[in-house]
This record gives structure tokens, sequence and C-alpha cells, in this order.
């Protein structure tokens, strides 16, 4: 059966009103359905939708929103605790906006720590100096759980063999001198590299 639980989450003012307008306008009685649709630092994404009240599940916690059930499956409630969500509207799109303190996403958390530091030095001594001479960049973006997330642009940007200099290069070297780190991955988006030094050599 489901299990009633106070608020593990909470609503803006504006997000309850919109909950409760898209309630409205479905014309019967529906809870809200919250979860976690990929959990992943690089782009951790969410689902909020709206269910027949008879769909809660046996293993859902169910609380309150002021106004509307809110259902959670057990592992979506161990991300979302202390989340606040709320409803966001531009010009080119709306939707629910989620500032979850679980799952930050890649490079909104500040580059700092003495793990951080070292792998600056490493990037700022013997990384940067060789990809220079080809045009390119790589900037560190955050290290966390003992990953390296880069950057990278100039002439690595879309390069064909950024893999390699990736692989080969930053991460390799990394290693070497900081032999804690598990791994690097790149978050750079490539199809965005307007002008990459060649394809025929390293980024």
């Amino acid at each position: 059966m489901t299990k009633r639980i106070k608020d593990p989450i909470s609503f803006s003012q504006l997000a309850q009103d919109t909950i409760l307008n898209f309630i409205g306008m479905q014309g019967e009685p529906a809870a809200v359905r919250i979860s976690v649709a990929s959990d992943s630092p690089l782009d951790p994404r969410y689902e909020v939708t709206l269910i027949d009240l008879d769909e809660r599940g046996a293993e859902d916690f169910i609380f309150d929103g002021n106004g509307f059930e809110v259902l959670i499956d057990p592992k979506s409630l161990e991300l979302l605790e202390g989340t606040r969500i709320d409803w966001v509207e531009t010009l080119t799109e709306s939707g629910f906006k989620f500032d979850n303190p679980n799952l930050k996403p890649i490079g909104t958390t500040p580059i700092e720590g003495e793990l951080a530091e070292k792998v600056q030095q490493v990037i700022d001594e013997y990384i940067r100096p060789g990809v220079a001479q080809h045009g390119g960049n790589v900037a560190l973006v955050e290290v966390r759980d003992d990953v390296v997330y880069v950057q990278m642009g100039g002439g690595c940007q879309g390069c064909g063999l950024a893999s390699v200099t990736l692989n080969q290069g930053v991460e390799r070297i990394l290693k070497e001198k900081i032999p804690e780190i598990k791994a690097v991955v790149d978050i750079t988006n490539h199809a965005a590299g307007s002008n990459p030094y060649t394809t025929n050599s390293a980024g």
C-alpha cells in the first residue's frame, strides 16, 4: 500500500497554481506523479504527470501538495529529497524547473577543493600548452566524485580526433599525475564546432 509521508519536496505558488489548473482542465480527480527520468549529472531530467487516483502503486510514497496528491516512487524519492519545484515561462519554452540539491548538473558547482586545484594545475602546465599548438583549448568544468569533466574549445571543438586527444592526451596525463582520478569526461558540444584545426591530427 502507499505510504503517506511529510513533504519531501516543495512547490512555488506558481507551480502549485499551474498543477491545479492542469487538474481542473482534465475535469476529473487526479494525482500528480513526480519521478526522476535520468539521474545523470550531465543531463538530469524529471517527469511530472497527471494520473488517475486509482493508479497509485503499492510502493509509492504520497504527500499533500497543498490541494493535490503527489506520488513518488522509492528510487525517485531518494533523489528528490529537499527539491523545490517552480514553473517558469520564457519566450521560447515553459515548464517545471527543479532545484534539486541532490542532482546538480555538471558545471553548476564551483571549482574548488584540493583535488580540483591539482587538476587545474596539471591542465595548465601539461595539457593546455600541447593543445594550444593546434589552436585548441581544454578547460576544467568540474571535478565530482573523482571524475573530471572538461570542455574543449578552439580547434579542438568539432575536431574529428577530439576523442583521441581526450583519451590519449588529457585523460592519460591526468591519471598519471593524479592517480585518484577515476575518469575524464568531455562535455563539449562538438557539433557546434565551426573551426576545428584539422580532422587528420589530434584536436
